[in-house]
């Protein structure tokens, strides 16, 4: 009796955090699917690397192991089983601390890392899964790594606390450049200080994973992976690691159950916008106020909306992730972040984007579409203070930061923005932790300048933005990569999806488009899972 109440009481705090990208070729595809709650608390079935009394130091071993490779994803999975009884009968460490993967290559069948977590949809365990912008990251052979699909944690890092410099050793001390592929996927949360909302609190004020058990897609093959993680300083030991791994691996689907080829349409029930109309025009005016005042240092805040979208059946956040795999639909993020590091200096590259029109129906009113888009006053200062403001912080910790192309359209399927990249080189590793820290909140997504901007936001907005906006991705020893959560989404079991959305404004702006802009925003949401209007109901509260 008492186990299937556990089980109830998880199924029923099912959160899955979606951020989208531009393009699959060009952006990040990521998720973040919890049934526990709250995981900062104490995680299931792993530790917690962010505790108290941890050691600071890089942990005794750091070590990838490759077996010898097999035919299919069931043979990949029984090694590892064999792999691990081996390995928990006759113990090959000795440090108290360490972080290990196995990882097995499968040579003849083609699976993809999406249709593999699919498969595992019966575990309630913590899930993950993360498609690059570029194939940059290489397997032991030189194959390219092109997604990662994720269950179960070998070890976690979260908490209440903003993310901290402390917090960021916590996480590093686990990777190591000779072991690239062992990284830490996660988000953290666009305002650590407000107040989080019941559905926001699984996540804790961050949160990230290095996964139990990985599934990695790559360029001519895949890999099946496991990953042991223990530190006896913090009361996890070996053999707790390695149960702990046995447990998953147990309940780990060797048969691969793919998508189908098209969702179903499903009917919306209800939605829900927070703010409705009549307060969001309100807002935007007593903005415009704001900025337009002589003694104020304000020129841009980012204003949001959240959208309960509540359809006849539960939304499966991984057939949005597939429907949004295989369409051309184009979700835009404002700000890119990579770090890499190459012969001991360590590269930094981001993006900035800003803008948005919608593509035309043939060459000539795309053409004058572009043009309007890069001689408008109002979306030129927008651009303009993203831009300058990524500049600004990069130059503070990099050395020859470079603006190339300093302005130009980016066009995608159905949208088209204006683009900058930037690019500069990082004078020491610590760096990391402080670009990163430095660039959240980005003018993108807050406003300019940010503690003005900040303020503005949260005496007007009356829900929480959670990881909306915040900084997602993940931390590896040899390269980092994160993106800002512009283009994401809330989905609960049983409650639908709040899907988030924003717009600049900025001298200039209008209330009623930027309304238009947050319509159309949402709208694309509901378009990858064919969910139609028919019994939509739409519900406006403050």
């Amino acid at each position: 009796m008492a186990t299937a109440s556990a089980h109830k009481s998880l199924t029923k705090c099912t959160n899955t955090f979606l951020l989208f990208p531009l393009s699959k070729k060009q952006h990040s595809i990521y998720t973040l699917h919890f049934h526990q709650r709250p995981l900062c608390h104490g995680c299931y079935l792993s530790m917690n690397g962010c505790r108290k009394g941890q050691s600071r130091g890089p942990v005794g071993t750091i070590e990838t192991q490759t077996l010898e490779p097999v035919a299919t994803t069931s043979m990949a999975l029984y090694s590892l089983k064999m792999t691990i009884s081996k390995m928990k009968s006759e113990p090959p460490y000795g440090s108290s601390s360490g972080i290990v993967r196995l990882q097995v290559p499968i040579e003849e069948e083609e699976v993809e890392a999406i249709d593999w977590l699919h498969s595992q949809n019966h575990l309630l365990l913590p899930r993950c899964f993360f498609s690059g912008r570029e194939h940059n990251s290489f397997d032991s052979n030189g194959r390219s790594l092109v997604s990662v699909a994720g269950v179960g944690s070998a070890v976690s890092f979260c908490q209440p606390h903003p993310f901290s410099y402390w917090d960021w050793i916590s996480i590093r001390r686990f990777l190591s450049e000779s072991c690239p592929l062992i990284r830490a996927y996660g988000a953290i949360r666009f305002n650590a200080k407000a107040k989080v909302s019941s559905e926001w609190l699984p996540f804790g004020s961050f949160y990230f994973m290095i996964p139990q058990v990985e599934f990695n897609e790559l360029e001519g093959g895949s890999m099946l992976t496991t990953t042991i993680a223990w530190d006896n300083t913090i009361s996890w030991s070996w053999e707790d690691a390695i149960n702990a791994l046995q447990e998953t691996l147990s309940k780990v689907s060797a048969s691969i159950v793919r998508f189908p080829k098209q969702a179903p349409p499903t009917l919306i029930l209800s939605s829900h916008d927070i703010p409705s109309k009549i307060y969001w025009d309100i807002a935007v005016n007593r903005a415009l106020e704001m900025i337009k005042k002589n003694n104020s240092l304000l020129t841009k805040v980012v204003l949001a909306r959240s959208t309960r979208v509540v359809p006849t059946t539960n939304i499966d956040p991984l057939m949005w992730l597939r429907a949004k795999m295989h369409t051309s639909f184009s979700f835009s993020r404002q700000m890119h972040l990579h770090l890499s590091e190459i012969q001991k200096w360590l590269h930094i590259t981001s993006e900035a984007l800003a803008g948005t029109r919608a593509r035309g129906a043939s060459m000539a009113l795309d053409r004058q579409i572009e043009l309007d888009l890069l001689t408008s006053p109002k979306d030129d200062i927008e651009f303009t203070i993203v831009r300058d403001t990524i500049r600004r912080k990069l130059e503070g910790v990099c050395e020859n930061v470079i603006i190339k192309p300093k302005k130009m359209i980016r066009k995608l399927p159905r949208i088209q923005h204006l683009f900058a990249q930037l690019a500069g080189r990082l004078r020491s590793e610590e760096d990391e932790f402080k670009i990163l820290s430095s660039l959240h909140p980005s003018p993108a997504v807050c406003g300019f300048p940010t503690e003005e901007a900040q303020l503005l936001i949260a005496k007007t907005e009356v829900f929480d933005r959670g990881m909306y906006a915040g900084p997602v991705g993940w931390f590896g020893g040899g390269e980092s990569e994160f993106a800002v959560g512009i283009r994401s989404a809330l989905v609960e079991k049983d409650h639908g999806a709040l899907i988030y959305a924003g717009t600049g404004i900025v001298e200039g702006s209008n209330a009623y488009l930027e309304w238009d802009e947050l319509e159309l925003k949402t709208s694309q949401f509901t378009k990858l899972l064919k969910l139609d209007l028919p019994l939509r109901q739409k519900v406006d509260c403050k």
